[in-house]
């Protein structure tokens, strides 16, 4: 039987120090660092676009990894089922926060804003240029919804596969994507002892474009 006092204490133990990258510069522009970031990410890591999405559900908070599929001063694109579990829940409650976990960069940036749905004419577009595979997929799936085994989760794709093997497949009423407006933008970047840098964006106005010129405060934190 393992130790679990032994575990916890090699745990606590475990550290990774920070502050090769030296000290984060904020400019007056949170979409053009974050653009910078972005692409730094891009170069380092795998999946940068990935990103943890928090909803409010009746019972209590909620999160998961969804994947960012478009950014511009509008704010951040991702697509999904509207049927999901998410989708439910920012239906009764838009507010959501995204988190961008870049650990191997020593980077994290958070935002909070509100989540609307894309265009259906967005939606189609991109869902035109998944793969086809993902299409099936998408048509097949109802998201969040209990199945009865693999076996009925295959059986209900090949019969969509089956149904447009001749055709495109088109999009499902119920897929789409959502843009989060943002509110506040917070970049993170670890520091030796801890003594990280934070600076947050605020919009004055609420949620907005990202590079509205005088809409923003910018706020250094406290590690």
């Amino acid at each position: 039987m393992t130790d679990d006092r032994s575990s916890l204490s090699a745990l606590a133990g475990q550290r990774v120090e920070y502050g090769s990258r030296g000290g984060a510069a904020a400019g007056t522009d949170p979409f053009a660092l974050f653009t910078q970031w972005f692409r730094e990410a891009q170069d380092e890591i795998g999946e940068a676009n990935a990103m943890l999405l928090a909803t409010a559900a009746a019972d209590g908070p909620d999160a998961r990894i969804v994947l960012l599929k478009g950014f511009a001063p509008a704010g951040f694109t991702f697509f999904t089922n509207y049927g999901s579990a998410k989708g439910r829940q920012i239906a009764a409650d838009p507010r959501v926060a995204l988190v961008f976990p870049w650990h191997g960069m020593h980077r994290q940036v958070r935002v909070q804003g509100i989540a609307e749905r894309t265009s259906a004419a967005e939606s189609d577009a991109y869902f035109a240029q998944r793969p086809r595979g993902a299409q099936i997929g998408a048509r097949a799936s109802r998201q969040s919804q209990p199945v009865a085994s693999r076996e009925a989760m295959q059986e209900a794709y090949d019969r969509v596969a089956a149904e447009f093997a001749d055709t495109a497949v088109p999009r499902p009423a119920e897929w789409g994507g959502y843009r989060v407006a943002v509110h506040r933008i917070e970049f993170w970047q670890g520091q030796a002892n801890r003594f990280h840098d934070r600076f947050a964006y605020t919009a004055v106005q609420g949620p907005a474009a990202l590079d509205e010129a005088g809409d923003w405060t910018l706020t250094r934190l406290d590690p």
